[in-house]
């Protein structure tokens, strides 16, 4: 939490001021760790994890080890629409800082989501890419470059966020052998599972690691702790994971067993 120190809370809030505070912080970053609130408010950690175990109990935070995160349905993704305009600062960030790894020349899946949008558009200043994507968006970000071969899969097009999938989606992304996958995550639980709410997104994700040299996922805070139906696999299937934030110290110790590069922006 990037609070000024002159903003910081004093240590005589009445606890519903607390609360309040906790869950506006929690809106805004989408997990905190149970660390950074104790020194956000000044106060013991015994009492900040009272503060997230009463607030859970009503519902209003996922309490999680470690943290608390938004609660949220595990069946159903936010809107593309408010997704885009979540943390859009930190995903170019990070996109930025994702796309150094990437030489001119690479071959490239992209998957669906609004995280790797952000690394299409970073991408614009790299020479003679091939891409294959299932992201009816990163295809019309990438035509503005004359030099890159854009390949979009075939399959069903999800019309609320331009992604492309299906069992022939899948197919076609198994001709491919590319250097890179790109890709993003809906939630990253504090064990190391990757999760995501589509059966079908999955299996296409799934199908661009397991046909690329190196995974690159981009995931800003608000995926550590998030909750979602479907497993795409873990941490450990991926090479390294690029965030705004230090991890809470649970994923961090999945992330070192997995022999997961962590890069933080």
């Amino acid at each position: 939490m990037d609070a000024e120190k002159t903003n910081r809370p004093s240590t005589q809030l009445p606890q519903s001021r607390r609360h309040e505070m906790i869950i506006n912080l929690i809106k805004q970053e989408g997990f905190v760790t149970t660390e950074g609130l104790v020194q956000h408010f000044s106060v013991t950690p015994q009492t900040i994890r009272r503060d997230l175990n009463e607030l859970d109990r009503l519902g209003q935070i996922s309490r999680h080890h470690g943290g608390a995160g938004l609660t949220n349905s595990s069946t159903e993704n936010t809107q593309y629409s408010e997704r885009k305009k979540q943390l859009s600062s930190e995903k170019d960030r990070i996109a930025s800082e994702l796309v150094k790894r990437i030489p001119d020349g690479s071959s490239l899946f992209i998957d669906i989501g609004t995280s790797t949008e952000s690394v299409a558009r970073a991408l614009l200043n790299h020479n003679h890419l091939k891409v294959v994507t299932n992201n009816l968006h990163v295809a019309s970000i990438l035509l503005a470059r004359d030099d890159f071969t854009v390949i979009i899969a075939g399959g069903e097009v999800r019309n609320r966020d331009g992604g492309i999938m299906g069992e022939a989606t899948r197919d076609f992304i198994s001709q491919f052998r590319m250097d890179f996958a790109i890709t993003g995550i809906s939630g990253i639980d504090l064990d190391g599972t990757l999760l995501d709410f589509d059966y079908h997104e999955v299996r296409v994700a799934q199908a661009m690691m397991e046909n690329a040299q190196k995974t690159f996922t981009i995931a800003d805070h608000s995926k550590f702790g998030r909750t979602a139906m479907i497993r795409l696999g873990h941490v450990e299937d991926i090479d390294t994971l690029f965030t705004d934030v230090q991890p809470p110290a649970p994923l961090m110790d999945q992330l070192k067993q997995g022999q997961t590069e962590v890069v933080v922006c």
